[in-house]
């Protein structure tokens, strides 16, 4: 039974030549002590899952064999998701739950309250570390689509890029309704739920008024997740949850 998965990135996918870059060669065969004849699981991030076995390897290589191929459907909804950076490692963790939950898109963000410091080359250095972790969760979870880990953005940035008409920032106010609620509206001027959905999510703190004016003023509706307070990843993982219920059921 082939258990362990591994990720071929698309620009390396063939399925008449499967085979497992440096990286995951080394983790196929020095971690998880994988060798010839045995079968795992590969996928591309954008659907597709082979059971494949392996008929070769050198120290940086592991050639496969192709036994049997499924495509995954995509997410009846986008979900793109904008949070701003907390402290510490919590910002896997919600990459790592953000990909089990479905999303599409994970934008951090660079809030006037974020307490993280980084210049460009930080940013993209911690870009591709984050975007390892929603590999890794991918591998772990069976998830079959990779979400995008894109470059920090400022809240400004991110307000202004934002295209879809479905928009939540996650509100510590009074202005705040469920989604429930915010739903309802869309459905009485819509005649199907979202597409895609963009959601924004605050760190330790919360967004400042300014950033929040600005989100709301954008057309972003205040989102309330209850009349506790959450940490942060807390929050996300909160808004995720109820909005993916909502819009992929």
């Amino acid at each position: 039974m082939a258990t362990h998965r591994f990720y071929i990135p698309p620009p390396g996918w063939d399925l008449e030549n499967l085979a497992l870059s440096q990286e995951e060669a080394h983790h196929c065969l020095d971690v998880m002590r994988c060798s010839v004849g045995d079968r795992i699981i590969v996928f591309n991030g954008e659907g597709t899952e082979v059971e494949a076995e392996i008929v070769d390897t050198s120290k940086k290589h592991v050639q496969l064999k192709s036994l049997l191929v499924s495509q995954t459907d995509p997410p009846p909804a986008r979900l793109t998701i904008g949070q701003a950076i907390p402290r510490g490692k919590n910002m896997d963790l919600i990459i790592q739950k953000a990909t089990e939950l479905g999303a599409s898109r994970i934008i951090p963000l660079l809030s006037e309250r974020t307490v993280v410091q980084l210049d460009a080359a930080d940013l993209e250095k911690k870009r591709d570390k984050w975007q390892r972790v929603a590999i890794e969760a991918c591998k772990q979870c069976g998830q079959n689509w990779l979400p995008t880990v894109e470059t920090p953005l400022t809240v400004d940035q991110f307000v202004e890029k934002s295209g879809n008409a479905f928009r939540l920032i996650a509100a510590i106010s009074p202005a705040a309704r469920t989604l429930k609620e915010i739903l309802a509206d869309w459905d009485e001027e819509n005649e199907t739920r979202p597409a895609d959905a963009t959601l924004m999510v605050g760190p330790e703190g919360d967004f400042t008024p300014a950033e929040v004016s600005t989100a709301i003023g954008a057309g972003f509706s205040p989102l309330s997740l209850g009349p506790i307070i959450l940490r942060s990843e807390t929050a996300a993982i909160y808004a995720l949850s109820v909005t993916g219920y909502e819009l992929m059921n």
